[in-house]
């Protein structure tokens, strides 16, 4: 159970990001096209939010 628990949150934090601190509760867009590019967008934009604390210190 530990294990399991342990990939479970490695995998959920991503979506509690989405849906925390980008607002996506429901889709917006009707079709599969637009709604899976904006979900690509907000992942792209979590995983860099996540990297934020690396990317500035590699920065300077």
């Amino acid at each position: 159970e530990k294990l399991k628990a342990s990939i479970r949150a490695k995998v959920e934090h991503p979506f509690r990001l989405v849906k925390q601190q980008f607002g996506y509760a429901k889709v917006r867009y009707r079709g599969l096209v637009k709604n899976t590019a904006r979900l690509t967008m907000l992942f792209a934009l979590g995983n860099l939010w996540m990297a934020r604390r690396q990317l500035m210190e590699a920065q300077g």
